[in-house]
């Protein structure tokens, strides 16, 4: 081991047990952000001035709604993991696309399920669904950060190869220490993302319906291409072309969705104004 190489703390896998019962670490992180997300977006939306008078969304109307984003962070997290990153072992081996707990989960696959379960459920309840999309975009990074702890306490989806002072050797990363990138991503995606959406909030973004989307949007997909220069590409595909990773590439359809949702919401009036 390096000389200057930082220990991997030794994790027990296993969050909680009881007899036959386990609970792993990242399915506690889902749990928790799901739990906390759900209980900051009750917050905002019982908080008047952040709307310029009451929200569009009731509190009933969003306690409805959470078992809907969290099938569609489910479902497309598993089906984005599926298509975008193991398709070809997938299609040899079907019956594994169903087994969650040996994990694989893609976020750009979730951020889509969250997608379509915004616009059904605002369809089908008549909620304002740009509203309802800010709403979860905006307890989006708490998720993102738990996941991302559970990531570097699982060992997994460690960094590139490093002689930074702060380089890990993770068990199953081989003798050599590593950036761990997953607390870059934490950090990113979920400390900064979240601060900078409250500090919007607080400035009257959510009167710009669509506005913390397309900031999230932009956001996540800069902070994601940033830490993939330091992120150990998936085995299985790789860098691709012109040396970009899986991530930088779903990443940038993301940032440009995202900066046109910020443009288009900047031109249009305040909720409310246009009355005036």
């Amino acid at each position: 081991m390096p000389f200057l190489a930082l220990p991997f703390p030794k994790f027990d896998p296993v969050a909680i047990s009881l007899g036959p019962f386990a609970v792993r670490w990242y399915a506690l992180a889902y749990i928790v952000g799901i739990l906390l997300g759900w209980l900051y977006a009750r917050k905002i939306l019982r908080t008047d001035r952040f709307w310029g008078g009451p929200a569009p969304i009731s509190v009933t109307q969003f306690d409805d709604f959470v078992l809907w984003v969290t099938l569609g962070i489910i479902l497309g997290g598993r089906a984005g993991y599926v298509l975008f990153y193991n398709l070809d072992h997938f299609i040899q081996h079907p019956l594994e696309i169903l087994q969650l707990w040996q994990g694989g989960m893609s976020f750009h696959g979730g951020f889509l399920g969250c997608v379509v379960a915004v616009l059904l459920f605002g369809w089908l309840n008549k909620v304002p669904v740009l509203s309802l999309g800010d709403i979860t975009c905006a307890v989006g990074p708490i998720g993102l950060l738990l996941g991302r702890l559970a990531n570097f306490i699982n060992s997994e989806l460690w960094g590139r190869v490093s002689d930074v002072p702060w380089a890990i050797v993770f068990p199953t990363g081989g003798p050599l220490p590593r950036h761990p990138s997953q607390l870059y991503e934490a950090a990113l995606e979920g400390v900064l993302l979240l601060v900078v959406l409250a500090l919007m909030i607080r400035r009257g973004a959510l009167q710009r319906p669509g506005l913390i989307i397309g900031t999230f949007a932009v956001l996540y997909g800069l902070a994601r291409i940033f830490s993939e220069f330091f992120r150990e590409p998936d085995p299985q595909l790789g860098f691709l072309w012109g040396g970009l990773t899986m991530g930088m590439l779903l990443s940038l359809p993301m940032i440009a969705v995202g900066a046109a949702f910020m443009l288009w919401t900047l031109v249009r009036p305040r909720t409310g104004e246009a009355a005036r």
